[in-house]
């Protein structure tokens, strides 16, 4: 038995409409976590309705045989403050499943054991498999009480073996590059993405999916790229103005020195206040200066 209560709303890229359909999820776990359920296993989709992410909802949460998995696909430079977001969304998961009444009760409450797994998809080198921790984070490692383990899995086309192990995850993986090659060969977002699809189709890659989805898929990579791109601009635009703050502040601070040291040559020949005024400096300044002197 499978049920399926993940809202259409929420299905907002490519990669939670593809992985929301039962079947191809747990082929997607079964490749990822080594294991062989059944195509017609019990899952429950309960991805969080509210985004903990920018924006948007890369994510899909879903207990499957007693394991609360979350599962993200992750299309930027994989984030080591994963792990700490991660139990900020296990902890809404709980409460979202939970009566509030019953942790109050002695009896104890049972629930799925919690799996993290984040499939990365972006630029930067990766490799094929890494784990992160949530201890990681801590200021003192010496007795750790809590922990919280995320396996990041790198899903670049050709970049790992779980690709072979899911031919929806491959597909997925190569209508993904494929998109990113005609982008980086200089062609238009919305032409490399239509470009993609039907190379797709032509080789038989997500084919029933993008014959039936194709114009949503179209519309919601289009907007995810366009995030990502929008992101780099900020980063880039966050940069060149720290660059500047930076170069302002140590012109401002090369100033400052410089005054100081044409206040140190004229303590002996001039009042404090006279000194001041010439450097700019503030009189309780150059009081300091006369007495380090």
């Amino acid at each position: 038995m499978c049920t399926n209560q993940t809202n259409s709303k929420y299905k907002d890229s490519v990669f939670t409409l593809l992985f929301s359909d039962k079947e191809k999820l747990i082929e997607l776990y079964n490749a990822v976590e080594g294991t062989n359920y059944a195509k017609d296993t019990e899952v429950i989709i309960n991805t969080l309705e509210d985004a903990l992410y920018m924006n948007r909802i890369n994510d899909i949460s879903f207990v499957i045989d007693g394991k609360f998995v979350v599962l993200i696909e992750h299309q930027s430079t994989v984030n080591y403050n994963m792990p700490l977001r991660l139990l900020l969304y296990i902890a809404r998961l709980y409460e979202k499943m939970i009566d509030n009444k019953a942790i109050y009760r002695e009896t104890l409450i049972k629930i799925p054991t919690p799996e993290f797994i984040v499939l990365y998809n972006g630029k930067q080198e990766q490799p094929e498999e890494q784990i992160l921790k949530l201890s990681e984070a801590f200021m003192e490692k010496a007795d750790i009480k809590l922990e919280l383990i995320t396996k990041v899995i790198n899903i670049n086309y050709g970049k790992s073996k779980v690709l072979d192990k899911s031919e929806n995850l491959s597909g997925y993986s190569y209508f993904i590059y494929d998109v990113q090659k005609y982008k980086d060969e200089g062609m238009p977002l919305r032409e490399a993405i239509k470009r993609a699809i039907q190379d797709c189709i032509k080789q038989n890659i997500l084919r029933k999916f993008l014959e039936e989805n194709g114009s949503e898929v179209e519309n919601m990579l289009f907007t995810e790229f366009d995030i990502d791109v929008a992101k780099e601009v900020w980063q880039e635009e966050a940069m060149r103005k720290g660059l500047e703050r930076g170069l302002e502040q140590g012109l401002e601070r090369g100033k400052q020195e410089r005054n100081k040291e044409i206040a140190k040559s004229l303590l002996d020949i001039l009042d404090v206040e006279t000194i001041a005024h010439k450097t700019g400096l503030t009189i309780q300044e150059v009081e300091n200066l006369k007495l380090n002197k």
